[in-house]
């Protein structure tokens, strides 16, 4: 994620897929917005719940789409069967198993594409818990909703709420696309906007143009035991005005929802000069963005 490198953190996270929205079937329109996140809230639960009998892999994998992806370190690891290998690859999941209870949840107008964020608890026998955060797309598929965008990073010790925060809902009833050209034309404008992000960034500096470019409601990971909630409080985490040493772009991909109102970025972020022996030369980040409809601006909601 795009913090990791501003907090010095390694990707523990977990990214993301390039799913075709106009594929999705929606549900009813008379579901209310909220009736739908609290389904898709059930759905991450019920994941969680059968986790606590398998192998971490295993309990992250059932809940993956055919096509979802990871981050991993310098780049993504793409489609369900490589991403649950490169869980069981790494050997502090060996034997471990994974719980994790979500506390946000948001969905697209078409009620197809969702999010939800929340913290998760890794055991193993004769170790210490370890405690992390995560942040799942979802995209509804005919068999249920399914992660088509997962990553976490470790959280140090600390008390968090459990306590729902309020649900991202859409801002106004929106007609899905119809057509291929109308759904690129949403995901050009989503790629646009994240570039442009970065571009701003390397003139007002990262804090000011996290700023600007984020919600009032906006999550971001940060590095303490919690979220941040809000895009003021994100951008005094993350700095001042002087210009970043960081650009990054959405050259992994964009998926959009096919209302054109909730989207996901997904790249690598990149030092503009050259890292320390040992450092990493480029780490993948995903951004979840939101706007009320087509002619508005899109701004960053969850990290």
């Amino acid at each position: 994620m795009r913090r990791a490198f501003l907090f010095g953190m390694m990707a523990l996270g977990f990214a993301l897929c390039a799913a075709p929205a106009l594929a999705q079937p929606a549900p009813p329109e008379t579901q209310s917005y909220q009736s739908v996140v609290d389904e898709l809230l059930a759905a991450d639960r019920d994941f969680s719940a059968a986790s606590a009998k398998v192998e971490l892999a295993d309990g992250i994998g059932a809940m993956l789409d055919g096509d979802a992806a990871m981050p991993v370190p310098g780049g993504f690891a793409r489609g369900k069967d490589a991403v649950v290998a490169a869980l069981k690859a790494n050997p502090a999941n060996a034997g471990a198993r994974a719980t994790w209870a979500p506390v946000r949840g948001g969905i697209s107008a078409d009620r197809s594409h969702g999010f939800t964020l929340g913290f998760m608890t890794v055991s193993a026998d004769g170790k210490p818990d370890r405690k992390a955060k995560y942040l799942s797309y979802w995209i509804r598929r005919p068999e249920g909703w399914r992660v088509a965008v997962y990553k976490r990073q470790g959280r140090p010790d600390g008390d968090v709420s459990l306590e729902l925060m309020p649900a991202s809902l859409p801002e106004a009833t929106l007609q899905r696309a119809t057509d291929s050209s109308k759904l690129e034309a949403y995901r050009a404008s989503l790629d646009k906007a994240e570039r442009a992000f970065s571009d701003l960034a390397q003139t007002i500096g990262l804090g000011p143009a996290f700023v600007q470019n984020g919600r009032p409601d906006a999550t971001n990971a940060g590095s303490g035991p919690g979220f941040t909630v809000g895009n003021a409080r994100i951008g005094a985490d993350i700095g001042g005005g002087e210009g970043p040493g960081l650009t990054w772009a959405p050259d992994g991909g964009v998926i959009v929802a096919a209302t054109g109102d909730l989207g996901i970025t997904w790249g690598l972020i990149r030092p503009k000069t050259a890292p320390k022996p040992g450092e990493p030369t480029a780490l993948p980040y995903t951004t979840i963005w939101r706007r009320a409809g087509p002619d508005q601006p899109w701004r960053y909601v969850a990290e």
